[in-house]
C-alpha cells in the first residue's frame, strides 16, 4: 500500500502541457508524490518550444517523450488532471477529476508558451498543497 498520492496529468498528445505539469510536480513535490503523464492520442516527440520554456527554469525534460495511456496508470491515479482533451480522454469512475482549461502551446510562439509553463507550475504547485504534497 502506498500513502503517496500519485497524479496522473493527461492530454491528448502528451507532448506539452502535461509533459510541463508532471516536471512541475515532480521537482516540487519530490519523493511525496508519484507522477504520471500520457496522452490519449500521444505524438511522437515533446513540443520544442516546451523544452525550450522549461530549460529556462532550471528544468530538462529532453529525456521525457509522449506516453500512451494506460489502464494502469489510470487506475493507480488519486487524482486525474486533464487539459484540452475533451472527450478523448477518457474516464474512470471514482478518481477525482480536475479539468485545467490552457492554451495548447503547439504552434504558439515562446512568449505564450512560457504564459502556459507559468499558469501550469501555479496550478501544480496549487494541487501539490492540497494534497500535502509541496515541498518547502
Amino acid at each position: 500500500m502506498n500513502d503517496r498520492p500519485q497524479i496522473l496529468f493527461l492530454c491528448v498528445h502528451n507532448a506539452g502541457r502535461s509533459q510541463m505539469a508532471a516536471a512541475f510536480a515532480r521537482q516540487l513535490g519530490d519523493d511525496r508524490v508519484i507522477i504520471h503523464s500520457a496522452g490519449s492520442a500521444p505524438g511522437e516527440t515533446l513540443n520544442p518550444a516546451v523544452v525550450t520554456a522549461m530549460n529556462e527554469v532550471g528544468i530538462d525534460i529532453t529525456g521525457e517523450s509522449p506516453k500512451k495511456l494506460t489502464d494502469q496508470m489510470a487506475r493507480d491515479a488519486d487524482v486525474v488532471v486533464t487539459m484540452g482533451c475533451g472527450d478523448e480522454c477518457p474516464y474512470y469512475p471514482g478518481k477525482r477529476y480536475d479539468d485545467w482549461e490552457l492554451t495548447d502551446p503547439a504552434g504558439q510562439p515562446i512568449d505564450v508558451v512560457r504564459g502556459v509553463r507559468d499558469d501550469i507550475r501555479s496550478r501544480v504547485s496549487e494541487l501539490l498543497d492540497e494534497l500535502g504534497a509541496l515541498g518547502e
